[in-house]
């Protein structure tokens, strides 16, 4: 039997789960940044290379390997959940977070998993509650990746407008009540909502709004257990502003809203470390889930971060975190007031944290990929996120004039220059309408 040529072969049939998940935009903004090299980046989420923690995980893994046993017992595999030293300390310092000693949390470490980024977990949340054409409500506009996770399970998004005080609580509730008349409430499994400086607009749920969402969910678990998955990837970025509650610490019951957390923005992103605070009935179909896909995170980078946490240098390097992208951050909003202030119809959020800039344009420019704005400001050698793209509404039916801006990856002088190039885009199409 003669083998056919690779021309001959017919095409793969691919999953319906690929289906779903096709055509992400973060490949796009990579295949920009690799075709346009000389292109300021104000679109990378990414952290600053320069606040990287390298002397404090030089010495993280010297410690893990200085002793053999210990050494040995890092490079085995390790647990699906995660190593029960590092959760002991997560709980410590979650409890920190919380302003209570660990025993007052009402939660143990054997609610805590460890997870690769606190992305897993909203992959992992997703496929352990969702299945096809069950019901997410989502802030408008919101966290673009995390919309891939629920169009990967085939789950229907409900988009809830947004304002400087996060998502409109009296819009979550007029939802649930049109959800509730077209018979479909027992569709709806999950609420979603980034607390802190959020991913893409910068903005915090208000402490009323952080209490209103866990009543909700209350309110209307009506079916089974209506949960909040609450993201705050971007806590412990704070630079000025009040302190905030987490929407979790409004949950008595312990038993309603899953947090999750992430060490990628405040420590480093190469470690790949996140952990989620779980209602105890969903650990055990978290870890199910997981352990299929990775037996468990990587388990040494475990132990240099639970040698980091123990050293107590965490606390210091957040510390220098947050005072270099204080810079940075002050700095894209002075380029704002200096470039865009004149501009009419031009507005943009001013965050207390996080490592983005929501910005808004008169409605008749549109800001995709495909816009001419976007070409324009490529050929000025700048790129942004369309903000469209955080949105999971229909697309005629999405604002088409913002973008998000992140000072991450850019030093205080790039992003001076960024932003003039972008407003120069800008202006030339204020020029020609």
């Amino acid at each position: 039997m003669s083998t056919p040529a690779a021309e001959e072969l017919l095409p793969p049939k691919l999953s319906r789960r690929w289906h779903y998940a096709r055509e992400q935009a973060i490949s796009f903004l990579m295949q920009q940044a690799v075709e346009n090299p000389d292109v300021i980046s104000l679109a990378a989420g990414l952290v600053d290379s320069e606040t990287l923690p390298v002397a404090e995980t030089r010495a993280a893994v010297q410690k893990v390997l200085e002793d053999h046993g210990s050494g040995k017992m890092a490079l085995q595999y390790g647990t699906t959940a995660g190593s029960e030293r590092l959760r002991r300390l997560l709980l410590a310092h979650f409890g920190q977070l919380e302003g209570c000693d660990p025993h007052d949390l009402g939660v143990d470490a054997g609610q805590l998993v460890v997870t690769t980024g606190s992305q897993q977990l909203l992959s992992l949340v997703c496929e352990i509650l969702l299945d096809p054409g069950d019901i997410c409500l989502v802030a408008g506009p919101t966290y673009f990746v995390f919309v891939g996770n629920l169009n990967g399970v085939g789950a229907e998004i409900v988009t809830i407008p947004s304002d400087d005080d996060g998502m409109q609580t009296g819009a979550l509730e007029a939802a649930l009540q049109q959800l509730e008349a077209e018979g479909r409430l027992d569709r709806v499994k999950l609420i979603y909502a980034v607390s802190y400086y959020d991913n893409p607009s910068g903005r915090s749920l208000s402490t009323e709004r952080r209490q209103q969402i866990v009543d909700i969910a209350h309110r209307w678990s009506k079916h089974h257990r209506l949960f909040v998955l609450e993201d705050a990837a971007y806590r412990e970025l704070r630079y000025d502003g009040e302190t905030l509650p987490s929407v979790w610490s409004f949950d008595e019951t312990r038993q309603t809203v899953i947090y999750t957390q992430t060490f990628s923005k405040s420590y480093s992103p190469g470690l790949r470390i996140g952990f989620g605070v779980l209602p105890r009935d969903l650990v055990k179909p978290v870890c199910d889930r997981k352990g299929n896909e990775d037996f468990g995170s990587a388990n040494f980078n475990q132990h240099i971060l639970a040698t980091v946490l123990e050293s107590g240098l965490y606390d210091s390097h957040v510390e220098q975190v947050c005072a270099a992208y204080r810079i940075k951050r002050d700095a894209m909003l002075a380029a704002a007031d200096r470039w865009f202030a004149d501009l009419p119809g031009v507005s943009w959020v001013h965050p207390h944290g996080g490592l983005y800039v929501w910005m808004s344009l008169p409605p008749q420019i549109q800001t995709g990929f495909k816009s001419e704005l976007f070409r324009r400001a490529v050929e000025e050698g700048v790129m942004y996120v369309p903000g469209e793209l955080c949105y999971a509404s229909p697309l005629d039916e999405r604002p088409r004039s913002e973008m998000r801006l992140s000072y991450g990856v850019q030093p205080p002088e790039g992003i001076e220059e960024g932003m003039r190039r972008l407003s120069v885009a800008v202006r030339s199409m204020l020029v020609s309408r």
